[in-house]
């Protein structure tokens, strides 16, 4: 095992590498033993915990590989001790991002579709509550904590699953900035509920949940103010994004690794013009891919006879 982003690589499975949080020890730690007194045996709360991070790997897979399938980058998930992330990077297309958001919601919902009607049949046929007490506790642990992650992931709280959801509707009718800043706005009054509910149940858990949501509202709101400038800026004629289409826009935007000056790289075929370094590839700024100067060129179409 190798470490990476501050987390431990487990293993790579469909071209996706996973990794763990090194925290997550002391999250499983506490937890476990914080529940003694739900199961006979320690062993079954560290089954129990074992199986929600396997819920959320499975969701996190449903996310990576949905992305891959629209046409999306997709190659890294990290489990955390307050849940996980995939690494995504849909098209910049409304319905290829709704996809990638949708799919790991789904996954929980095919779960409680397997889970559920072999859980109920095999407690009412051998009587678990009453001749396995730890199985029949354990069956409901599986059923309710799909349940609780289903109905987390959706509620409409960007970045959560139902708060992206929001935004890719949005999309469709108001474009992709606007609809980014009205899920964040929505994400910011759910965290202002999030924490008022931790102080009335004393949890501080979901006020690290909250402020975890806050951060990410916080980032969201930056980058919507960062499309919106990038929205009204000049748009130079001649050349796209061979992904999301975008005209580069007119102006000094991009800064040189070497002498850190600011120059305007299609205005100078790639080059910095200040100290002559030549540059392989050109970012978006729009959907920060890169792509070679030459694949931006927009040919114009040939006169018909010629």
């Amino acid at each position: 095992m190798k470490s990476r982003h501050r987390g431990i690589h487990l293993f790579r499975f469909a071209g996706v590498d996973v990794f763990l949080h090194w925290y997550w020890f002391l999250f499983a730690a506490f937890e476990i033993t914080n529940r003694a007194n739900s199961y006979s045996s320690l062993a079954w709360n560290a089954a129990e915990y074992l199986s929600l991070f396997f819920f959320v790997l499975v969701h996190e897979y449903g996310h990576a590989l949905a992305c891959r399938q629209v046409g999306g980058t997709a190659n890294e998930i990290m489990l955390w001790p307050l849940g996980g992330m995939a690494y995504v990077v849909p098209p910049l297309r409304p319905g290829a991002t709704l996809w990638s958001n949708v799919a790991g919601p789904l996954v929980n919902v095919v779960l409680l579709v397997v889970l559920t009607p072999p859980g109920i049949a095999l407690d009412r046929f051998f009587k678990l509550a009453r001749r396995a007490p730890d199985v029949h506790a354990f069956l409901l642990a599986l059923i309710a904590i799909n349940v609780l992650l289903l109905a987390f992931n959706l509620l409409p709280i960007y970045p959560l699953d139902g708060g992206q959801i929001i935004r890719c509707l949005l999309w469709f009718v108001v474009g992709r900035t606007r609809s980014l800043m009205a899920a964040v706005t929505i994400g910011f009054a759910g965290v202002a509920g999030l924490l008022y509910l931790s102080l009335r149940l004393r949890s501080i858990w979901m006020a690290v949940l909250a402020l975890f949501i806050l951060a990410s509202c916080w980032g969201g709101l930056r980058e919507a103010r960062i499309l919106t400038r990038l929205s009204e800026l000049p748009r130079r004629e001649g050349f796209a994004c061979p992904s999301c289409n975008a005209a580069p826009p007119a102006g000094n935007y991009w800064k040189c690794s070497r002498c850190a000056k600011a120059f305007d790289t299609f205005q100078n075929r790639a080059t910095c013009p200040n100290c002559g370094v030549e540059y392989p590839a050109t970012m978006c700024l729009d959907c920060r891919k890169q792509h070679p100067m030459s694949e931006w060129v927009v040919h114009a179409p040939e006169p018909i006879g010629a």
